[in-house]
């Protein structure tokens, strides 16, 4: 019986060796908890974020009982990841990023006690670098009013209906419209301008923001007339319609992964296809009037070059079809991935 103890530890040594360090949680409540998933899954070192809802009295609620009843949730994400590869720290930044810290009563146009924002701390340590980066952000003075996001016991995580996970790659653009209109869009453009960020947009190039003039020396007069004067080219007639390689896709302009050709189909329209977009934060969408149509132009969200349109037709799991230019994106094989700096992309190709 005395062997038992030296047993477990011999095992936990083990599984510790086998299996490396255990994964970290994290969890955050930012308001509509659709808007907070995908800046946190960019990350490197981030392995899942989950909807649901924390902080209540109620076990095991469903969505229509935190809306309607009182519970006492808020809705929350809850992030698996490895603090290797990502510290805390940077998950609080990318936290106070994308919320409105001085809204007691919800966010934006979500009002109500379970829109309202948190930080749940599952540890001491995350306790007091919450306090910290709490006290340098309100020092910062970049918000007038207090901040008034609580710093609180993490408590029961409960997850939400699969309708909501992942609710930004399911329906990209109502997604989209959603958060442009409910203003969260507009106010994180006015409070963290790109120059600003701790944490800059996912392998942001410093020559994003290019003039027209260094533009027209660099790009092809072709790449000039879609991305800057919002062109498009010829159908079959371009380089990666028909490209079967394996690989992403990044901004031509500047240099973000904007697709992944496991994303990738045929459309048989003679432009490159893809069901969705890498990420979340790749692309940004615009209501498109010209030439006597109504349809949603893609634009790459750090560049504002114009890539193309999403359509309603497109395939499963998403069923639109994002119709991108050639002439905006440059193509990296899978074999370069890694001296390109885009090994965190590589799990998308074993999966």
């Amino acid at each position: 019986m005395k062997l038992i103890p030296y047993l477990c530890f011999i095992l936990l040594v083990l599984t510790t060796f086998m299996w490396g360090k255990m994964d970290s949680k994290a969890t955050f409540a930012g308001g509509c908890f659709w808007c907070m998933v995908g800046p946190f899954q960019a990350l490197d070192g981030v392995h899942q974020v989950a909807s649901g809802f924390t902080g209540g009295h109620v076990n095991n609620p469903t969505y229509e009982d935190v809306i309607r009843s009182n519970t006492g949730h808020l809705e929350s994400v809850q992030i698996t990841y490895d603090s290797e590869k990502v510290d805390y720290e940077t998950l609080l930044t990318i936290f106070w990023q994308n919320i409105d810290p001085t809204d007691s009563g919800g966010q934006f146009a979500d009002r109500g006690s379970h829109y309202q924002t948190a930080i749940f701390y599952h540890s001491q340590d995350q306790k007091r670098l919450a306090e910290h980066s709490k006290k340098e952000l309100a020092s910062s003075n970049r918000f007038k009013d207090p901040i008034v996001t609580p710093i609180l016991e993490a408590q029961p995580f409960y997850l939400a209906e699969e309708y909501h996970q992942d609710y930004h790659l399911k329906h990209p653009i109502r997604y989209q419209l959603y958060k442009k209109g409910s203003g969260r869009d507009s106010f994180i453009k006015q409070y963290w301008p790109t120059k600003d960020n701790v944490v800059p947009p996912e392998n942001a190039s410093s020559q994003s923001r290019r003039t027209k003039e260094d533009l027209k020396s660099c790009l092809t007069p072709l790449q000039y007339h879609v991305t800057q004067e919002g062109g498009t080219e010829r159908p079959f007639d371009n380089d990666y319609w028909d490209n079967k390689e394996p690989g992403i896709y990044v901004d031509i302009v500047s240099g973000v992964p904007l697709f992944a050709s496991v994303h990738k189909f045929d459309s048989g329209t003679g432009w490159p296809s893809f069901y969705q977009p890498i990420t979340e934060t790749s692309v940004d969408t615009e209501s498109d009037f010209s030439i006597g149509m109504s349809r949603t132009e893609v634009i790459g969200s750090d560049s504002d070059a114009h890539l193309g349109h999403v359509f309603e037709d497109g395939p499963a799991p998403t069923g639109l079809r994002y119709c991108i230019n050639s002439a905006s994106l440059r193509f990296i094989p899978l074999s370069q991935l890694e001296t390109e700096g885009l090994s965190r992309f590589l799990p998308l190709f074993t999966q």
